[in-house]
């Protein structure tokens, strides 16, 4: 009976944890912003984005220049590439955190 309880407590465990994953992984998500490369200067770190609206910044949709927070995220970059994209507001300077190419 009792290793029948330890049991049932485990699967609920590893369903919650499995629960709380999914729910970490759909608010990184819903930070992922549409946009379109439209110029890369790795050299000096920036990123030419055409974007969609970025609600945790409310910024409309618009066409502007951000800041790498690491330049290797621009190496595989080229303008044309639809992407999705992270951006903070780095102390005034609007910072890509993370770019991942659609598919």
């Amino acid at each position: 009976m009792v290793a029948l309880a330890s049991a049932a407590q485990a699967q609920s465990t590893i369903e919650g944890v499995k629960t709380a994953r999914a729910a970490v992984a759909a608010v990184a998500a819903s930070d992922m912003t549409d946009g379109e490369i439209r110029k890369v200067d790795v050299e000096s770190g920036k990123l030419t984005l055409r974007h969609g609206k970025i609600k945790h910044l409310d910024m409309p949709g618009i066409t502007m220049v951000f800041i790498a927070k690491d330049k290797a995220l621009l190496e595989t970059l080229k303008a044309g590439d639809k992407v999705r994209f992270k951006a903070i507001n780095d102390g005034g300077k609007f910072t890509v955190t993370d770019v991942q190419p659609v598919r």
